[in-house]
């Protein structure tokens, strides 16, 4: 016994001991009593080394202020230490208010790793596909986060051919009997903020609740939509064909839609959005329509992107957590680098309620609507003839 106790207060010495010049791997060993081997797999994730370990040789390296070689250990590892992402520019959404939160909370994850974070971007899908195989080719990235995924994912197909890690930010193959395997992925259930945001309106008194989707191509615009179907189930409402549109993913996409709605004969008294940016849409047709929205009609959004802060009425929505996302998914596929199984980095999150003043109770039936929103359209027109 007083063998061990020497031994562990000499480690405790050896650790505790300045070193001059640049810190090598045994100097690491050295200070934790460990082996060159040990340490240097520890670093490198290898499942062999339990957790313990592992963090153990992490904060030592960050205390004394080791840093690897990184081509040296690209040659005996194979790998660079960095983790990527490519974002489509041309998407009429690509540029999200929340992306520099997101992007911020990834690179953090990724640093204390000691991992590099690089971000490209693209102009199409099919140009994303040469992004990636240019990335994958100069042994720029160990592995990719594929944001924005869609039903059918060509990227997903393309990185498995090449056989390079990946993690999905969202959920794919929408509609399929089982879920692609060997896929790992971190999501919010949009599906179940949207289902509350139905719910929430109900209580409210409304029975005429429509719904304004996104692009179909992606797996979140089905999910969230059978949210909405799913709490109008819950509430007891008809479900009305009517009142479902889809397609909407900026500003101006949710006013057409929204205007759409709001034509119909009986119009909703409540729209749920899937987006923020749709819903902010809405506030611009209020106005011309002569609508208070939050009460002659109330609207909720899904996202949490700052604008929701600033309109008036601010707009009641679901925020997701973008910098703890990031956060999430790179560390999930560093994980995944390191040698876990993809199927088992799998983490569903949900987005958090924000309440502002752009919903309440009706003040007006959908009858009452109907006719308010004609006679406006009847001053607008007469003033536009005279």
């Amino acid at each position: 016994m007083g063998a061990n106790l020497t031994n562990r207060l000499d480690v405790s010495v050896a650790e505790n001991q300045q070193i001059s010049g640049r810190v090598k791997i045994h100097d690491l060993a050295a200070r934790l009593g460990l082996s060159k081997s040990t340490v240097s797999r520890a670093l490198n994730g290898y499942p062999d080394i339990s957790e313990t370990t592992r963090k153990r040789v992490e904060t030592m390296a960050r205390k004394l202020g080791y840093r690897p070689l990184s081509h040296a250990q690209a040659i005996r590892t194979g790998r660079v230490r960095a983790i990527a992402m490519v974002l489509n520019a041309d998407e009429p959404d690509g540029h999200n208010p929340f992306l520099q939160e997101f992007l911020a909370g990834a690179c953090e994850a990724a640093s204390g790793f000691d991992w590099t974070m690089t971000i490209s971007t693209a102009r199409s899908e099919q140009d994303t596909l040469k992004v990636l195989a240019r990335l994958v080719e100069e042994h720029k990235a160990d592995g990719f986060i594929l944001p924005r995924t869609a039903v059918n994912d060509a990227r997903i197909r393309f990185l498995r051919h090449l056989d390079v890690p990946f993690i999905l930010y969202g959920r794919t193959g929408y509609g399929c009997a089982t879920p692609p395997a060997n896929t790992s992925w971190f999501d919010i259930s949009g599906e179940t903020a949207i289902r509350k945001a139905v719910l929430r309106l109900a209580g409210h008194n409304h029975t005429r609740i429509g719904y304004v989707g996104s692009d179909l191509k992606f797996n979140y615009s089905h999910l969230r939509r059978d949210g909405y179907v799913e709490g109008l189930g819950i509430a007891g409402l008809p479900f009305d064909p009517e009142l479902v549109r889809n397609g909407a993913r900026t500003r101006e996409e949710g006013a057409a839609e929204s205007r759409a709605l709001l034509g119909l004969d009986r119009p909703p008294t409540a729209i749920v959005f899937a987006t923020d940016l749709a819903a902010l849409g809405c506030y611009g047709v209020a106005t011309d329509l002569g609508l208070k929205i939050g009460q002659d009609i109330s609207i909720i959004g899904y996202d949490g992107i700052p604008e929701c802060h600033y309109a008036r009425p601010g707009l009641t929505t679901f925020n997701v957590d973008s910098h703890a996302a990031g956060a999430r998914l790179a560390t999930l596929l560093i994980r995944q680098i390191r040698g876990e199984a993809p199927d088992t980095l799998r983490e569903l999150g949900e987005a958090s309620l924000t309440e502002r003043a752009s919903d309440g109770p009706p003040s007006l039936t959908s009858e009452e609507l109907a006719e308010k929103i004609t006679k406006s359209n009847e001053h607008i027109s007469g003033g536009t003839n005279q």
